[in-house]
């Protein structure tokens, strides 16, 4: 029997909490904002992945990170996020949406939505980048109320379910090392969350320093100057989890930026180069219907739609999208029919339901014709 909705994230939220309690492993998450880059994170072995505010905002409204994405925009997204990968998606809330009322409300639609868990940051609204200046935080009184807050609702809709306190004092108005730890340490005892985010750390020192004065499993990034810490260098400092909050989105971007430059700039010639180097790389290229399973829609239609409401895959064909094209396989479905008998759980048999070239088409037709 297939896992239920409800098992799966159960077994997600508990697989985060599992993570968070490693003392002798350092987890690295990478983040961006798509259902598309969570399965990419996924299939590259990453343990868990992370929904950045600020990549919502500019990819799904396209404006700044300043607070203007809303609870709903937010769960709405995670809601598919979650849905379309096997791993514990890590969610950013900003502040919480508001004060401890809006926190309460914020923590139930979040649970509902299916993560294993949520980040809320003790900025004052309207929030800024966690990375730019001009930040402020609430009074530390105010904070640990949200956070309590947090907890409680929590504890209402599923204690499985992970809060994470994010201190954004380094760097912000009146902020120094010293209070972001004050805080930190109260986020937890008076607060209740269950690990701290430490924004913007400048040195090694600190990291070290954190991870030893907090009680709590500690998530790092890194503000200081070049060279970042290794990852062994932020194991043995004490940090838990090390994130990379944009990377999935930030080089999509830029490798979108520079292939439709290129593309404008020299013309066709660019698509076949793209191609080519997709198929050079050591980890191959991926593909949206690979990733998800399109294979699946053939398979229901053969078994559930009524023979006459079957589309014909036999005589009628596709053709291959620019970055499929590698001069050996003409029709994409064909490729995604071997990929599915690869699967280590093969579709159930039906009759022969793949698209064929547009050559073998006309020969059928022909056939056809002369009878």
């Amino acid at each position: 029997m297939a896992e239920s909705w409800a098992d799966a994230v159960r077994r997600k939220r508990r697989k985060f909490r599992e993570i968070l309690k490693r003392k002798s492993k350092m987890t690295v998450m990478v983040g961006g904002f798509s259902p598309v880059y969570a399965r990419c994170a996924e299939e590259a072995g990453f343990e868990c992945f992370f929904v950045a505010g600020s990549q919502m905002s500019a990819y799904l409204l396209g404006v700044p990170d300043i607070g203007i994405i809303g609870l709903r925009d937010v769960v709405d997204h995670a809601r598919h996020v979650t849905a379309a990968s096997d791993i514990p998606i890590f969610l950013d809330t900003d502040t919480g949406f508001g004060n401890v009322v809006n926190v309460h409300y914020t923590v139930r639609e979040v649970i509902r939505s299916g993560v294993a868990g949520m980040q809320i940051e003790d900025q004052e609204a309207p929030k800024k980048s966690g990375t730019l200046a001009g930040r402020r935080c609430i009074p530390l009184e105010e904070a640990v109320g949200k956070y309590r807050a947090a907890i409680a609702a929590r504890d209402e809709y599923d204690p499985d379910f992970v809060v994470c306190a994010r201190c954004d004092l380094l760097g912000a108005e009146d902020g120094s090392f010293d209070e972001a730890v004050r805080r930190s340490i109260a986020y937890v005892e008076d607060g209740g969350v269950d690990f701290i985010w430490l924004n913007s750390v400048q040195t090694r020192e600190e990291i070290a320093e954190a991870a030893r004065r907090i009680p709590a499993p500690l998530l790092i990034i890194w503000g200081g100057p070049d060279p970042a810490p290794t990852w062994q260098e932020y194991e043995d400092l004490g940090a838990r989890i090390v994130l990379y909050p944009t990377i999935a989105a930030n080089v999509g971007l830029n490798a979108t930026w520079h292939a439709l430059h290129e593309l404008k700039d020299r013309g066709a010639p660019v698509l076949k180069e793209i191609s080519a180097q997709a198929r050079a790389s050591k980890w191959g290229r991926t593909e949206v219907r690979k990733l998800f399973h399109h294979e699946i829609a053939q398979d229901l239609e053969a078994r559930f739609l009524p023979a006459e409401q079957r589309r014909n895959y036999k005589d009628t064909w596709g053709h291959a999208g620019v970055m499929e094209r590698d001069g050996k396989t003409p029709d994409p479905e064909a490729a995604l029919t071997r990929h599915a008998r690869k699967a280590k759980k093969p579709l159930r048999k039906t009759k022969k339901t793949v698209s064929v070239t547009r050559a073998t088409a006309r020969k059928t037709k022909v056939r056809r014709r002369a009878k």
